[in-house]
């Protein structure tokens, strides 16, 4: 049985539809002024079409492989009006996340985890939106019918564990923590050591955003890892990155890091309903080769939504 259906319902579907309207908005408004008074897609066209992609966030190597792949449509069909450009777009972007590891439907169904709790281990920088995600999905999670337990193991700041504590509430989900200054590696023990106990479906582990630098914060996690796998040998099955879709270019770096410290397998892409900036969606799910399975498209509860390739280039390039 899986956590979430994979399906959306129109309600969710006008979400998306908002919250992308920024990015949408702005793309349109360049892409009219790169072909406004052309009718076909020419060398000129395709090189400010390039332009508009990477300021768009898209990023300048999978920007470089949708105009190679647009220009092998040009050479094939031998001539396109730019009035097929943003369908052609949409095309051409869908079948890249089709192709990448992003391309493929998440699974949301718990893998077999030998009827141990399944873990979650949460990771990103301060700011991003971390907290409230791990909220949002633990009411998901519960939601679905799962027995949830949080973990406060950001404790290098006070916000970080009273945030968690306030989402742990209205929720209405436990959660394990020692304040701050405690040792992140004994919460996350006694976080997965309590949720076995009490036979609890989900561990959500929340993680510090920053260190000093990036050997601490690669030996931080990697300690966290070990006394967790002295619980659950498997743990954590998901160590979820969490980025602040707003950032554009800067997301993407945060996520070469992390993928550095950590072995990130899940992204979730936050604030995006507040960003021109959607395009980095299809840059990060392109390059890094890790599947998005969450966006943030709302401030709501609600508003974290499982990642849908189809429903997303849909919403950016429909007018």
């Amino acid at each position: 049985m899986g956590l979430f259906k994979n399906i959306f319902s129109k309600e969710k579907k006008e979400t998306l539809d908002k919250g992308l309207e920024k990015s949408k908005s702005s793309f349109f408004d360049k892409l009219s002024r790169t072909i406004v008074g052309k009718s076909k897609v020419d060398a000129e066209v395709l090189d400010e079409l390039e332009e508009v992609l990477i300021s768009s966030d898209v990023g300048v190597n999978t920007t470089i492989k949708i105009i190679e792949r647009i220009e092998e449509r040009v050479a094939r069909d031998k001539y396109l009006g730019t009035e097929e450009l943003d369908k052609i777009l949409r095309e051409e972007i869908a079948e890249l996340l089709e192709e990448n590891n992003s391309g493929e439907e998440v699974d949301f169904s718990i893998p077999d985890t030998k009827g141990e709790p399944y873990v979650i281990m949460v990771v990103g920088v301060n700011g991003v939106g971390k907290t409230t995600t791990i909220g949002k999905l633990a009411n998901q999670f519960k939601r679905s019918g799962k027995k949830v337990i949080l973990g406060a193991a950001d404790t290098f700041r006070a916000a970080a564990v009273d945030q968690l504590i306030i989402w742990s509430e209205r929720v209405d989900v436990p959660i394990v923590q020692q304040g701050m200054e405690a040792d992140p590696a004994s919460v996350a023990f006694d976080t997965v050591q309590s949720a076995k106990a009490q036979g609890a479906d989900i561990v959500i582990i929340d993680t510090a955003g920053r260190l000093h630098n990036k050997v601490n914060l690669m030996n931080e996690l990697s300690k966290i890892k070990r006394v967790m796998q002295k619980v659950i040998p498997d743990a954590p099955h998901e160590i979820l990155l969490v980025l602040d879709g707003s950032t554009g270019q800067n997301a993407f770096e945060q996520a070469k890091q992390f993928s550095i410290a950590t072995e990130i397998n899940a992204l979730a892409i936050t604030k995006l309903d507040g960003t021109a900036k959607g395009g980095v969606v299809i840059g990060i799910s392109d390059q890094m080769k890790i599947p998005v399975k969450y966006i943030g498209v709302g401030e709501g509860i609600e508003d974290l939504q499982v990642f849908n390739k189809h429903e997303f280039v849909d919403s950016l390039f429909s007018k």
